[in-house]
């Protein structure tokens, strides 16, 4: 006997952001059927608990009402029934990110995981999904753009569709609404770009720029992933950033400026980043939703997911991410350069990596990375950024120990055939197993000390034996992020409070007391609000401008109002570290090294 779990979901409220979910089961569990909402949703690995936006549930069997009984946070149990059992709830939906649900009058979006109860011990049934136009002309307009297959509903409409199992119903998220829709064809597999919000866009551009970076993904790893289609659901809004990955689709959320406008020539700073985000959530669709750690097969969505190997999932995929731009021609080299110095800025900027490994960063991402607060940046490192930057050094080192025959590229194509084809687990071991496999190398003391030590990484060393030069210089303001040249020599002797901070108003709120800096030697704390420098008020400048002319060693008094408390300090300036990050192509031979590492032969 085939089982199918059947669900239906109505925008019932939308202008009190309210959907209707309804769980119907043909054979209940005879003692009692347990039901769960997820904890967390794959690919955002933080607790959630998106049970507490349930507003109301229900049971009724044979439009008899049922007792139901709450368990736990997220857990309820019906009275045993002979029949087909309903459950219904009420969920609130105004989490406008692309983790989340959310729904007003104008557009609606969902992960499966924030509305969808799972059937316990039915986890494995065939799912059909109904998806209900909320009433009303307003919303007679409305389409719907998800991956998942229709059943009887036509396409970008509203009614059946369905998912093998309930891991495949919360992995394909739903938009609803009048959004603007563009489609091409990367490779065999028709793709969808689904823009909601206002934008100006040049949607033809889109499809072009996207298709190229699709196709280089798919001949990067052999073929496409196993999708008949994907689509692309892009939330554009003043200012945002962000994506989560899924088998078929990603939700992406973007500023509205990010996107490019007909007749702009070239790649602009925030097109680029724009690209870096779709290529990082692409890649994924084979490094993570096919190639998984074996704490993921499967997930238990009840609890956190602990594993050391994010830095591999969020961390190669972020390398991989950039280079593919330069790889498939979408950016320049000197472009992959400057993003690069500026990923390399960030780390070096960070104190904590100092005091956290990538492998400790990864197995406490659920109780840090998600957690930031005033003190991550001294406390932490990003498996993200410094995962990237250990990829990179992987990728280098194989290279120059086998003189240009292997790469980190062989390693990740070994990955998709044992583990992304085969959907087997990758072990804790298993990446640093495979790479030396594949490479030839023994590599356990590069991966004690990338991975389970802080020693700093040899950035400069290796990227020297592929035709890169790397230069260190101190920050010119709190503004330069890195990847260029200094703009004057004058930054050698900038004066630094040591703080992140930003305008409020006329005056300086602290987010950040960066360790072993001036503020923090002068007692200033994040929360505080800096309403003078000097007896003056920063203003509109800021409070660069009110540093500008200092110079390291000088003292300076400082007022900041903490909480409604009015506080003196005199702070005594340091000089600005050598922190900030520019790479340049080398002269000589091993320009032909450069290359053949940004663009490589055709596999």
């Amino acid at each position: 006997m085939i089982r199918t779990i059947r669900y239906t979901i109505i925008p019932v409220r939308p202008e009190a952001h309210l959907y209707r979910v309804t769980c119907t089961v043909d054979d209940p569990d005879p003692s009692g059927q347990r039901f769960a909402l997820p904890a967390w949703v794959p690919g955002s690995y933080m607790i959630r608990d998106f049970a507490r936006h349930v507003v109301s549930i229900r049971a009724a069997s044979r439009s008899r009402a049922v007792t139901l009984e709450k368990l736990d946070k997220h857990t309820w149990r019906t009275h045993p029934v002979a029949g087909p059992l309903a459950v219904s709830c009420e969920v609130y939906a105004w989490d406008l990110s692309v983790r989340g649900a959310h729904l007003d009058t104008s557009h609606g979006f969902f992960n499966g995981a924030c509305v969808f109860l799972r059937v316990l011990g039915q986890e494995g049934a065939a799912c059909e999904l109904e998806i209900a136009r909320p009433r009303g002309s307003g919303y007679r307009n409305w389409r719907v753009a998800t991956a998942m297959p229709r059943k009887g509903a036509k396409p970008y409409g509203f009614g059946a569709y369905v998912a093998s199992d309930y891991d495949e119903l919360i992995d394909h998220p739903v938009e609803m609404g009048e959004f603007t829709l563009a489609s091409f064809r990367a490779g065999s597999v028709p793709h969808d770009i689904v823009i909601t919000g206002r934008h100006a866009a040049d949607t033809r551009r889109l499809q072009r720029d996207l298709k190229r970076l699709c196709e280089h993904h798919m001949r990067f790893f052999g073929g496409p992933a196993s999708m008949k289609r994907y689509v692309f659901l892009v939330t554009a809004l003043g200012e945002g950033y962000g994506g989560l990955e899924h088998r078929a689709s990603t939700a992406l959320l973007c500023s509205r400026e990010d996107l490019p406008r007909e007749g702009e020539i070239g790649v602009s700073e925030r097109y680029r980043t724009f690209l870096g985000l779709v290529s990082h959530e692409y890649f994924h669709t084979w490094n993570v939703k096919r190639i998984k750690p074996a704490a993921f097969v499967p997930y238990d969505l009840d609890r956190e997911n602990y594993t050391t190997l994010l830095w591999a999932f969020e961390g190669i995929t972020s390398y991989y991410d950039d280079l593919a731009l330069v790889r498939c021609g979408l950016i320049e080299k000197k472009d992959y350069l400057e993003v690069l110095g500026r990923s390399i800025t960030t780390h070096l900027r960070t104190p904590g990596r100092a005091k956290q490994s990538l492998a400790e960063s990864s197995f406490d991402a659920w109780i840090k990375y998600y957690h930031q607060d005033e003190n991550s940046p001294n406390a932490g490192v990003s498996y993200y950024v410094k995962g990237s930057l250990v990829a990179l050094c992987l990728d280098l080192l194989v290279r120059d120990k086998t003189r240009g025959r292997k790469s980190l590229d062989d390693v990740m194509r070994a990955l998709w055939r044992r583990h992304g084809l085969t959907g087997a687990g990758l072990e804790e071991d298993g990446i640093e197993r495979l790479a030396e496999e594949a490479a030839g190398l023994k590599l356990g003391r590069y991966f004690d000390d990338w991975l389970r030590s802080t020693r700093e990484l040899p950035l400069e060393a290796l990227l020297a034996t592929q035709g890169v030069e790397m230069e260190l210089r101190p920050a010119e303001s709190g503004e330069d992020k890195g990847g260029r040249p200094a703009r004057s020599k004058s930054a050698a002797g900038l004066a630094m409070l040591g703080i992140r901070a930003r305008a409020q108003g006329d005056d300086t709120a602290v987010t950040h007391v960066l360790e072993g800096g001036a503020a923090q030697q002068a007692g200033i704390a994040a929360g505080d609000l800096i309403v003078a420098v000097e007896g003056l008020r920063p203003g509109q400048t800021g409070l660069d401008a009110a540093l500008a002319k200092r110079r390291a060693g000088e003292r300076v008094g400082i007022h900041a109002f903490r909480r409604d408390e009015l506080m003196s300090f005199e702070a005594q300036l340091k000089r600005a570290d050598a922190d900030t990050c520019v790479l340049a192509e080398s002269a000589g031979a091993r320009r032909k090294l450069l290359e053949r590492w940004l663009r490589p032969r055709r596999g």
